[in-house]
């Protein structure tokens, strides 16, 4: 029985273009946005892969993320859960600002710790720890019996969100998944066993 779980970070938002952090807002693609989905639909379909479901949050860039891969696929209009348990972390007094005016307002060391701690969270906002708390539940009730059961799963999100869902799946510690990137457009494809751990996997942008 195959358990294929596959996740794909969102293409390049306006936001991302603009180093601004943007946390639960919703701006949309940039060009490049809808070509790195456009490749990453192209690049899933070159390895033979189908999905029986998708799931992804209740933001736009990763929602139009996910129909531009499905199209690539062949499968516009496949079954697709929105929630916003996936959406991406929320940055609190962050977010709109970019990179610069924050360290301005608080300073390079604040920052670099809101950005990089795992368990500190901006001002009015979430740190990874209390995204994953929010993410990992849904993933262990929504998702992960799916993928055991054998259906061929799909999960378009954010760079945060699927930061704790790669801790989960890898065994990472909160020091060691605060340092992974994700990058915009590039699946990264696993396999599991029957137990949910993994037993492959494959990073396109790699």
């Amino acid at each position: 029985m195959e358990r294929l779980l596959v996740l794909v970070r969102h293409g390049q938002s306006e936001w991302n273009l603009k180093k601004l952090f943007t946390g639960w807002e919703d701006p949309g693609l940039t060009e490049q946005g809808v070509a790195e989905a456009h490749a990453a639909g192209r690049s899933l379909k070159a390895l033979g892969l189908s999905f029986d479901i998708a799931f992804t949050s209740v933001l736009s860039r990763a929602n139009r993320t996910l129909d531009i891969m499905l199209e690539e696929l062949g499968q516009s209009g496949l079954e697709t859960i929105r929630d916003q348990a996936l959406n991406e972390r929320d940055y609190g007094d962050l977010t709109g600002l970019n990179k610069d005016d924050a360290r301005e307002k608080w300073g390079d060391e604040q920052v670099h710790i809101w950005r990089r701690s795992f368990d500190t969270p901006p001002p009015g906002g979430e740190s990874l720890k209390d995204t994953a708390e929010r993410v990992l539940p849904y993933f262990e009730r929504a998702i992960l019996p799916r993928v055991l059961a054998g259906e061929r799963v799909l999960v378009s999100a954010h760079g945060n969100s699927l930061r704790a869902l790669v801790m989960q799946l890898e065994g990472l510690s909160g020091a060691e998944i605060v340092k992974r990137e994700l990058k915009t457009g590039a699946p990264v494809i696993y396999r599991l066993d029957e137990t949910g751990r993994v037993a492959e996997k494959q990073d396109l942008a790699a």
